[in-house]
C-alpha cells in the first residue's frame, strides 16, 4: 500500500502546476494534502478511482485537509472532537478494517512564537486523540507537524533553536510522542541520513541551496514496525514551498 502526504500550500495553485501530473504518476492508495486553502465549492477536482474527503477551515484561504483514497474507508470524521481545536481544518481520520488513516497539519508556532502556548495544548490534545484510537486499531498518521526533530532534521539547526519549528518546547512534544508507541518511519529505514528535507523557505534561495527542514512525516503505531516496506521524501517535486513524503506498507 503507497501512501502520501503533500502539504500543496494552496491547492488551487499547486494543480496550475504540477499537481495532477505528480498525482497520476504515483498512483497512491491514499493521498493526503495539508493547506488546501480552500472552502467547500472552490475546486472542483477530476479524480477517478478516488473517494474525495475534505475539512475547510473556518478562515478563508488558510489551512484545511483532504484525503483521497481508492478504498471507501467504514467511516470518516473531522477534527479531534475539541471544538476548540476543530475550527481549522486541521485533522481527518479514516477508518479501515485494520488500521485508522490520519492526516494533520499542525499549527505553526508563528513568528516570535505567538501561538506556542497554543501549539502546546493542540500537541497534548492530538496525542490523546492518537492514543484513544490507538486502543481500538492501530494508526497512520501523516502531514505537516511542524517541527524538525533532531537537529539532523534541518540545515541550520544553530541558528534556528528558538524559531518556530525547531523549539526546545516542540521537538519535547514531538519526542514525547514517539515516545508513547510511534514511529517515524522516514527515521526507521534512514537513521543517519543528512540533506533529506520536504520544506525550504522561498526566501533567500533556499531550495537552491537545500537549506530546509524536514517537518513532514508519516508515523506508525510500533505494532506497525513489521509491515513498513519503504520511505521516501520526493525532494525533486516542486510545486509548493514543501514537497511530498511517501510511506508504504504491506497491510
Amino acid at each position: 500500500m503507497k501512501l502520501i502526504s503533500w502539504n500543496v500550500n494552496g491547492l488551487r495553485a499547486c494543480v496550475e502546476k504540477n499537481f495532477m501530473d505528480f498525482f497520476q504518476e504515483i498512483d497512491a492508495d491514499i493521498f493526503c494534502i495539508q493547506e488546501s486553502k480552500l472552502q467547500e465549492g472552490q475546486i472542483d477536482l477530476d479524480l477517478p478511482g478516488y473517494y474525495q474527503y475534505w475539512n475547510y477551515a473556518e478562515k478563508k484561504g488558510y489551512s484545511g485537509t483532504a484525503i483521497f483514497t481508492k478504498k471507501e474507508p467504514l467511516s470518516v470524521s473531522y477534527g479531534i472532537g475539541i471544538p476548540e481545536h476543530d475550527k481549522e481544518g486541521r485533522v481527518i481520520t479514516l477508518e479501515y478494517d485494520k488500521f485508522y488513516m490520519i492526516t494533520v497539519y499542525t499549527p505553526n508556532s508563528q513568528n516570535e512564537l505567538a501561538r506556542l502556548p497554543y501549539r502546546m495544548e493542540w500537541e497534548d490534545a492530538f496525542r490523546a486523540y492518537l492514543k484513544k484510537l490507538e486502543e481500538t486499531k492501530p494508526v497512520i498518521v501523516c502531514g505537516d507537524m511542524n517541527v524538525a526533530h533532531k537537529e539532523i532534521d534541518l540545515k541550520n539547526p544553530k541558528t534556528n533553536r528558538k524559531n518556530a519549528g525547531f523549539t526546545d518546547e516542540e521537538r519535547e512534544k514531538f519526542s514525547v510522542l514517539l515516545d508513547s508507541g510511534f514511529i517515524d518511519t522516514f527515521r526507521h529505514f534512514y537513521p543517519d541520513v543528512e540533506g533529506i528535507y520536504s520544506w525550504w523557505s522561498y526566501r533567500f534561495q533556499a531550495r537552491s541551496k537545500n537549506a530546509g527542514w524536514r517537518i513532514d512525516y508519516f508515523l506508525v503505531s510500533e505494532c506497525l514496525k513489521d509491515t513498513l516496506k519503504g520511505a521516501h521524501i520526493h525532494t525533486d517535486i516542486l510545486g509548493s514551498d514543501h514537497c511530498p513524503v511517501e510511506c508504504t506498507l504491506d497491510i
